[in-house]
């Protein structure tokens, strides 16, 4: 079965709501095994939301329309829909009857409150658990229908309960869509799918899917099977044939952020780290503590945006910081004196420093995106990486952090590269 999701109002396409159902429908009908080739905004105007229907109506098996059910005159999905297919309204007497006795007392029973009754004639009535309008599902010339209400608080249980067993009956025998979801750093999107470049080509089932996700990317794996034991072992088999190809660059084999997964290494291992930071100005140390438990894993952090507070706060020698022949704030040398100068006065086992210019425009004569980053092991080696970021400011400062953090997760798996 193939769907097609029709989201009904004008307040979607002004801009002024936000369209979660879609999103929550998607996830819902996927899960189920139904496929969403198709997600249409149309806005409170018969004439425009009679075309959708037709323009679904030639590409999916199921239309499923959310919005246009309540009170006003321009809840128009009911009447259109009703309208396009020969059919009557009527009243659905158990939800009028909810409706006298929801309103009985607070305001009077106007004609306006009755429509939200109303259901197609022949289509099964969805009961509103919260709400007062009644949903509808139909099959008419084989093609299915569902309407939803819009509010979310009204939609998803509609939809979770009496929607999903009425699309249930109409499957039959499903073979539902499972995923796993894959998470890579230290590498973009574009290096990822050329390193699994064969495997993606040759992909049937699974299905691959790389994608760019908040400075890190990720790949989701799907398969339809009959079982969950079916879909696992489809899965692990072609999860493991990625690692195989870039196993240096998978954190995780769950969609959880690379930070949640180094604090969780960290309180795991009882080690602490600490952070200093430049052009990031604090980000690392909040994506860090955004983590519930990281006060056992993070010591802290100093921000370091100037000269002086570098010389002041860490101690980093002046000499590196400025003079003719210093290499400046952006420099190996001062990440590293940052990543020590942190190791010693936080007491921590790792530190993590960064600094660069974030832009938009040069620092030091020095182009945006120029970054380095440190890390450094109590007992142990310091390392500094050099990074040539592109993109604005935001997304520099974002990749910076991710990438700091990659190369602790890194330190913490032991595993060792040479760049």
């Amino acid at each position: 079965m193939k769907a097609e999701i029709i989201a009904v109002g004008t307040e979607l396409l002004l801009g002024q709501i936000v369209n979660t159902n879609a999103q929550y429908l998607s996830q819902g009908l996927a899960a189920l095994g139904i496929d969403v080739y198709f997600q249409t905004v149309v806005g409170d105007n018969a004439g425009r939301i009679r075309q959708a229907i037709e323009t679904a109506r030639g590409r999916a098996d199921l239309l499923l329309f959310t919005g246009g059910l309540g009170p006003t005159q321009d809840d128009l999905t009911k009447d259109v829909l009703a309208d396009y297919l020969g059919r009557k309204l009527i009243v659905h007497e158990p939800s009028m009857k909810k409706i006298e006795e929801r309103l009985a007392g607070r305001l009077m029973l106007i004609e306006s409150n009755r429509r939200q009754a109303l259901m197609i004639e022949g289509s099964e009535p969805l009961p509103n658990e919260t709400g007062l309008a009644v949903g509808n599902a139909l099959t008419a010339d084989g093609t299915h229908y569902v309407l939803l209400p819009g509010p979310p608080g009204e939609m998803k249980p509609m939809f979770d309960g009496p929607a999903t067993a009425w699309l249930l009956r109409q499957l039959g025998e499903s073979r539902p869509l499972y995923s796993m979801t894959l998470r890579f750093a230290g590498i973009g999107e574009s290096a990822l799918e050329d390193l699994l470049i064969d495997l993606i080509k040759r992909q049937t089932d699974p299905t691959i899917a790389p994608y760019a996700k908040e400075g890190e990317v990720a790949i989701r794996l799907s398969t339809k099977a009959a079982s969950e034991a079916e879909a696992a072992a489809r899965l692990g088999e072609t999860a493991a044939a990625i690692e195989r190809l870039a196993g240096r660059y998978l954190y995780a084999r769950e969609d959880v952020p690379l930070e949640q997964t180094v604090v969780d290494l960290l309180r795991a291992s009882g080690k602490t780290a600490a952070a200093a930071e430049s052009c990031t100005g604090g980000l690392l140390a909040e994506l860090l503590t955004s983590v519930p438990g990281s006060s056992e894993a993070f010591a802290g952090g100093f921000v370091v945006y100037t000269n002086a507070m570098k010389r002041n706060l860490l101690g980093v020698p002046a000499d590196l910081l400025e003079g003719p022949d210093a290499p400046g704030a952006v420099s190996a040398q001062t990440a590293e004196a940052m990543a020590v100068r942190t190791l010693e006065r936080a007491g921590s086992d790792y530190a993590i420093a960064i600094t660069g210019v974030a832009g938009p425009a040069p620092s030091e004569g020095k182009p945006p995106g120029l970054v380095y980053v440190a890390v450094a092991e109590r007992g142990g080696r310091t390392e500094v990486h050099e990074l040539k970021l592109s993109g604005g400011r935001a997304g520099i400062r974002l990749r910076a952090a991710k990438h700091a953090l990659y190369r602790l997760w890194e330190r913490l798996n032991g595993i060792v590269k040479n760049s």
